[in-house]
């Protein structure tokens, strides 16, 4: 699970990709390194309308997942494709100085020598 915050830079409309599935794309912009990013985020099915609410300009807080798919192509050669599917947005909060950030839950050995689970925040600002 990820979560960023960005500028809503553009929503596109709906496209009913099948006809049992359907998605709708937008995308940010974070200005969390010398140059901005833009990036693009999808909606899919019953979260299409996620997005409406939101007009661009606006601060947000996109949650999301990263996919990955494998497929092949006519001639048989495999390539890979990577998508940000978004599962929640909502307003930024004023004053959160982390633009980017992840969650990761990691076993932690107690004095009993059990285990237990911690949870920390990575931040990450990746030089691309």
């Amino acid at each position: 699970m990820f979560n960023v915050i960005g500028t809503l830079k553009e929503i596109f409309q709906e496209q009913q990709v099948s006809d049992r599935f359907k998605k709708r794309e937008f995308v940010i912009t974070v200005n969390s390194s010398q140059y901005p990013q833009f990036i693009s985020f999808q909606l899919t099915q019953d979260k299409c309308g996620l997005i409406e609410p939101f007009q661009n300009g606006e601060e947000i807080k996109v949650h999301f997942n990263l996919r990955g798919r494998e497929w092949k192509d006519k001639e048989g050669k495999i390539k890979y494709f990577n998508s940000l599917e978004a599962w929640k947005i909502e307003r930024a909060a004023a004053g959160n100085s982390n633009p980017v950030s992840n969650t990761v839950t990691t076993p932690a050995k107690e004095e009993s020598g059990t285990e237990s689970f911690s949870t920390k925040t990575i931040d990450d600002d990746l030089p691309f």
